[in-house]
């Protein structure tokens, strides 16, 4: 059997595209190649929105060229942003390379890869819209307790900075019907945890004409049974209303979290990056989300340094920051995307200034999430435990998890001279604990005391048995489902 590796790039939508990567493959008669083993396939699912994208894909690519002069039936296929964006540039740079394809024609690929085969020439086929949605193809999943749901693919936004409308076309939404049927899947198969994912989720529902969709499907998934956890990802402040702030506090299972991107706290920059709403307008919103939920953990994107970026506007993003006391942030260095209108904008900051502002926002950001994570000393979470996370585990005789709110908590699970109970032996990712926050640090919290209760789970169990959740496509109506024993081990995918 032909062996394969996904190497993924970007965002969640990546992520997720890249699960139905595997899926299609593994229909075809692929499997995951084992850890230390050179696969018979390779796949590049790639990202457009970061400078430095083309020189991680073509820097890989050239690291590829030798094992393919060695083994010339050795496959290599690159999809996603860059590939939609550079088509056919891709195989003049690297003729080695077999299929490329886009963003809107995942499910071509193990056509393109046997015409190559067949033809020994590569084959390049982008299309220019949404073939087939992407969640009616079948879909290898990477964790057995936490599933993405694609609700909208695509986006109608014209932010200046952003490439992505250009490369996955207008939104397209999907039935609510389809979303919830597997949504029920999942929990079918021992998912505990949906992400309801899209490039603007909160605009679900233009597509068929209801403003009020995205709130009604927060309110559909609390009579699933067996779903413990909803989450979703992202919305855009401009399109996020009150009915959505109702359904997050009022339907049990949606968790307290949001991720809300700001990218600047300058209204004159705002204006520019073509954002609909201004600073007091996005702050009113986090008002309003505490107000209904006062333990909401907030995260958002900023962006440094956008074309024309004076230092008050760059003050008035301390500013927004101090104020909204997000709980992490990730933020950005502007870089130049060609194809959008920033790219061609006069007054490009000079990389310097742009590192220097870049370090000071950090710096307020982490002495911000600091402070928010000491609140939470003495409190009770509950956490979903996770593979993963915990990088420093092993050492540190912790396990690792997310409680309700999204935050990242390494907890205990060996037992001490003072407190032999506090031995969590048998907990395994995918089942839920509760235990006592003993510190908050910048980007974590720390729980030393004992482990307070342990809930098995089914999704523990997959994961013990070494099985995750494959799906066929997921269209209205029963999909039927299985659970299939994966190779011991998996190949190895790079997310950047």
């Amino acid at each position: 059997m032909k062996t394969y590796q996904v190497k993924t790039y970007g965002c969640q939508m990546n992520v997720h595209d890249s699960e139905r990567i595997g899926g299609l493959l593994e229909a075809a008669g692929y499997v995951p190649v084992a850890a230390e083993g050179a696969p018979d396939l390779v796949v590049f699912n790639t990202c457009a929105v970061r400078e430095n994208a083309d020189n991680k894909l073509y820097g890989n690519l050239s690291h590829l060229a030798p094992a393919k002069r060695e083994n010339p039936d050795m496959q290599i296929a690159v999809g996603g942003c860059l590939a939609q964006k550079d088509r056919g540039e891709i195989v003049k740079r690297a003729p080695w390379v077999d299929a490329v394809f886009g963003t809107h024609n995942i499910g071509s690929l193990p056509a393109l890869l046997e015409r190559a085969r067949h033809n020994r020439a590569a084959e390049v086929e982008i299309l220019e819209s949404l073939e087939t949605f992407p969640s009616t193809l079948p879909t290898k999943r990477e964790s057995t307790y936490s599933g993405w749901v694609s609700i909208s693919v695509g986006c109608n936004n014209t932010c200046t900075f952003c490439i992505v409308p250009a490369l996955r076309g207008k939104e397209k939404d999907r039935r609510p019907g389809e979303i919830l049927a597997e949504v029920r899947a999942l929990v079918a198969e021992g998912v505990s945890e949906v992400t309801l994912l899209g490039q603007n989720v909160n605009t679900y529902g233009v597509e068929f004409g209801d403003k009020l969709a995205f709130g009604k499907l927060l309110r559909a998934t609390g009579g699933i049974e067996g779903l413990e956890r909803v989450r979703f990802t992202s919305p855009h402040p401009k399109n996020f209303t009150d009915d959505v702030i109702a359904a997050m506090a009022e339907t049990p299972n949606v968790c307290h979290s949001l991720h809300m991107p700001l990218q600047s706290g300058s209204d004159r920059v705002l204006k520019e990056m073509r954002r609909s709403y201004r600073s007091a307008k996005y702050l009113e919103i986090l008002d309003k989300v505490r107000a209904a939920m006062p333990d909401a953990a907030i995260t958002t994107d900023i962006i440094v340094g956008f074309p024309g970026e004076t230092e008050e506007d760059f003050q008035g993003t301390l500013d927004v920051v101090e104020r909204a006391r997000f709980s992490s942030a990730f933020t950005f260095q502007y870089s130049i995307r060609p194809g959008t209108p920033a790219a061609t904008m006069e007054d490009q900051i000079p990389k310097a200034v742009v590192q220097e502002r870049y370090e000071r926002l950090v710096a307020l950001q982490e002495r911000v999430s600091w402070e928010e994570n000491r609140k939470l000393e003495g409190s009770v979470v509950e956490v979903l435990v996770t593979a993963g996370d915990g990088r420093k585990d092993e050492a540190t005789g912790r396990l690792s998890g997310r409680a309700r709110d999204g935050r990242l908590v390494h907890f205990n699970v060996t037992p001490s001279a003072t407190d032999p109970a506090g031995n969590a032996e048998g907990v395994r990712p995918g089942d839920v604990v509760t235990t006592a926050i003993t510190y908050g640090a910048p980007h974590h919290l720390v729980a030393d005391g004992a482990v307070l209760s342990h809930r098995a789970t089914r999704a523990g169990d997959a994961w013990a048995s070494g099985k995750a959740t494959k799906l066929p496509g997921v269209a209205l109506g029963m999909p039927s489902l299985g659970r299939k024993p994966l190779p011991t081990q998996e190949g190895p995918a790079c997310a950047c």
